[in-house]
Formats: structure tokens, sequence, C-alpha cells
């Protein structure tokens, strides 16, 4: 089993910003002494629940903080980029690293919302992810980029840029287990102890299928991590844990709110023509219900061991990715949690 961190780097407003920053890049170093294999960031615009909106700056940073620890976006929100730039990105960032870097891909959640805030019609994110995926794989992978769609053409454009990685760094999926798995991606998703094996079966299933089909436009992960991403708690009892991290998760339900003049706000849905009344999104969940639908786990070292073991057992995954600063959990809090997980917690699990 493996250990990573998914980060939204949420806006602590009783800090100035560039302390948020540089307590992050300590947690971070902290999490590279502690033997975390992967750290992946999130992508979102206008809303205290991201400071990381232009990942590249903070992601070269990182890289210079870190040793070992692999790390990328999860996930760029490839219709808001220009594919070259990005190609030239991302291979800066691979060699900045060593060699270490990751490439999330996505459309954007919920999809269009991006788009929309800036002012372009969301209809068009499949096709603007569609050809910006074509022409990643075509950059990172070719000398000369060729290429003619609806929104981009390019002829014989010589990518001086190359990944340090061969022939590019891993790429990742999230949320969708059938779509990272016919990218030949990595996964990352979420689910209870109870519904993930059937996620993680169909993954592999869709995975094996598109390795015998091995398109080469595609980026074909050799050995794919899987696994779900929890948000993470732990204090020295249970009863201490719960009482901080219950606050906690009420501020981290407030940050996926987008703010409006007046002193008014809306949640990213209400952007989005159509959404799907239904669908749970991640600020529905009550702290109890987070709890009891395994999104959030909280506890003593023991607690967390015992549920890391059950996962390791019974979930299917290769994969644990837990958050660790979330909400307005301080650096101290967050980095004393994270010392509790390394040390008494993964050591029986790698």
């Amino acid at each position: 089993m493996k250990f990573g961190i998914f980060d939204h780097v949420e806006r602590l407003r009783n800090i100035p910003l560039d302390q948020q920053y540089s307590e992050r890049l300590d947690l971070l170093a902290q999490a590279d002494k502690g033997e975390i294999y992967g750290y992946h960031v999130a992508e979102h615009h206008h809303s205290p629940l991201s400071m990381i909106p232009s990942q590249a700056p903070y992601l070269a940073a990182v890289a210079a903080r870190t040793e070992k620890l692999r790390f990328g976006p999860l996930v760029y929100v490839l219709p808001l980029y220009h594919p070259v730039r990005l190609v030239e990105e991302i291979c800066m960032l691979d060699n900045l690293s060593g060699g270490r870097y990751q490439i999330g891909i996505g459309r954007g959640a919920p999809v269009g919302d991006e788009l929309s805030m800036w002012g372009t019609d969301p209809e068009q994110t499949h096709s603007l992810f569609d050809e910006t995926f074509q022409i990643l794989m075509k950059g990172l992978t070719q000398d000369f980029l060729n290429f003619k769609g609806k929104h981009y053409e390019f002829k014989d454009l010589w990518m001086e840029m190359k990944p340090k990685q061969t022939p590019h760094p891993p790429f990742w999926y999230a949320g969708n287990p059938v779509n990272a798995a016919e990218f030949g991606a990595n996964f990352i998703g979420a689910g209870t102890l109870a519904s993930l094996p059937s996620t993680m079966a169909r993954y592999k299933e869709v995975w094996e299928r598109q390795t015998e089909t091995n398109d080469p436009a595609l980026p074909h992960v050799a050995d794919p991590l899987y696994g779900a991403s929890k948000r993470v708690f732990i204090a020295e009892t249970d009863e201490e844990a719960q009482r901080r991290a219950r606050p906690a998760y009420e501020v981290y339900r407030d940050n996926f709110v987008k703010p409006l003049p007046g002193g008014k706000s809306r949640r990213p849905t209400d952007m989005v023509v159509g959404a799907n009344p239904n669908r749970q999104f991640p600020w529905d969940a009550t702290f109890d219900e987070a709890v009891g639908q395994e999104q959030v786990l909280v506890g003593s070292p023991r607690t967390i061991k015992e549920y890391i073991a059950s996962y390791v057992e019974e979930s299917g995954c290769n994969y644990f990715v837990g958050s660790f600063q979330w909400g307005d959990v301080t650096h101290e809090e967050a980095s004393r949690s994270l010392q509790l997980f390394t040390l008494e917690v993964m050591p029986d699990f790698v």
C-alpha cells in the first residue's frame, strides 16, 4: 500500500497568505521525510476553497522543498489551458523535480463551471478537453507538433522542451473509474469499504481492456495506482479529534461558496445550467454524515490504524490518499496529525 496526500490549500483567514504558503511547504517537507509517496493539489478559482489557482509556481516551490515526494495537479482543468504552454510547463516542472512530476487531467467539476466563470460557453468544455489532451500527448512525445481541430491548429511546431521521465510523467484521473481506466491513467476516487471493491474492480477491468487495445495516443501507466481520498484528522484521543474536526468540517463546507458583491454568494452548481438536483456534492453532507460515509476519518492513531487495516484488506485499492489540512485546521494541528499518521499508522502497511 502506498500513501498520498490530496490538498485544496483552503484559505486560512487568520494568517497572511505568504505565511500560509510557507507553512504548507513546511508540511510537505515533513511528508517527504515521512515517506509519503505522492502529493496531489486541486485547481479551483474565485473561492476560498483554493489558494493555488495557478499551480505551476506553487509546484515549482514544492519541487525545491522536497527530495522524493511525487507531486502534481489533481487536476489540470484542461479546457482552461493553452495546450502548448501546458506542455512546456510540464516539461519544466518534471525537470525541476528530477522526474517526480505527475499529470492529473480533468474537465473541471462541475463540468463547465470554470469556463462559465471566465466568460466562455460551457458547451465547449468537452471539445476543448479532447483537443487539449490530444495536443498534450503529441507535444510530450513528438519532436514536431502537428494538429488540426476546432479550437487549435499547429504545423511542424518544434518541441524543444522534453520531460525528464520518458515518454512522459504518469497521468492521473479523478472521480470516474471508467474514464480513468480508458485513459490508461492512475485513479483517485471516493467510496466506502463496502462500495470501493466494485469500483476498483470496474477500474481494473476497463484498464486491462485498454492495455490490450494499446492505443498509442493514450498514456498507458504500466503499474497503476488506484485508491480513495479521505479527510483525516488524528489526535491523541478519539474525543479530542472529534471535538476539533467537527467545526473544521463546517468551515470546509463553507469554503465551496463563490462570493458575490453585497455579501452574497453562490455554490458552483448555481452557475451550471441543468445541474443534476439529485447529485450529492462535497458540501452537502453534514459532519456526522461525512463520517458515516467514510469521507472523513477522525480519531486516535489506533482508531485510524484499524480503519486503514480494513482498507488494505477489503477495499481492493493499492493507494490511500489523505487530506490533512482542511477547513480551519491550523498548520500545527495538521503537522501533528500527519506526524501521528506517518509514525503510528503507516509503518504497519508499507
